[in-house]
């Protein structure tokens, strides 16, 4: 664990209608909240899609022809840096907007906690954190429900 504050650039870009899309400012308090205490600093980029672009990236990077709610792609950094050099570019988040509407309303969430819970998910993803199997998923699961209800928000696996 790290302490004291993290040095955070998080850029936003819509590339979906905004309207009832969170503020670039929510989405940069769901990441400094995701990565507190587990990185110094980070650079990261959000894209807010629709589903076409959602379904395009899913189908290029994961073989998957479907949008998802979050899609992680995180920094490769390019081997042979000089010492020293450290590069805080973290990676890219890819939100599907209307993918994570339709799962808020089907959940019965919140739309901003729905935001919240996958921006913290996609987050911990670029950090290394993974679910392929039942016991990282539980640790994974577990540590989003710890930096949501830090954040004064429900349990994102409670069945509603």
């Amino acid at each position: 664990m790290t302490k004291g504050p993290i040095r955070l650039d998080v850029a936003v870009g819509y590339a979906a209608p905004r309207a009832g899309i969170p503020a670039a400012v929510s989405f940069r308090k769901w990441v400094a909240a995701a990565l507190a205490g587990r990185i110094r600093e980070a650079d990261l980029a959000i894209r807010i899609v629709d589903e076409k672009e959602g379904r395009s990236l899913n189908h290029h990077y994961r073989g998957k022809d479907y949008a998802t709610n979050v899609l992680s792609f995180p920094a490769e950094l390019p081997e042979g840096l000089p010492e020293g050099v450290k590069l805080p570019l973290l990676g890219d988040l890819v939100l599907c907007a209307p993918v994570i509407a339709r799962e808020a309303q089907e959940q019965g969430k919140p739309l901003a906690a729905h935001y919240a819970h996958l921006t913290v998910h996609g987050a911990l993803h670029l950090l290394g954190w993974d679910h392929e199997d039942a016991r990282e998923a539980e640790a994974m699961e577990q540590l989003e429900r710890e930096i949501l209800a830090g954040m004064g928000l429900p349990d994102p696996y409670l069945e509603s």
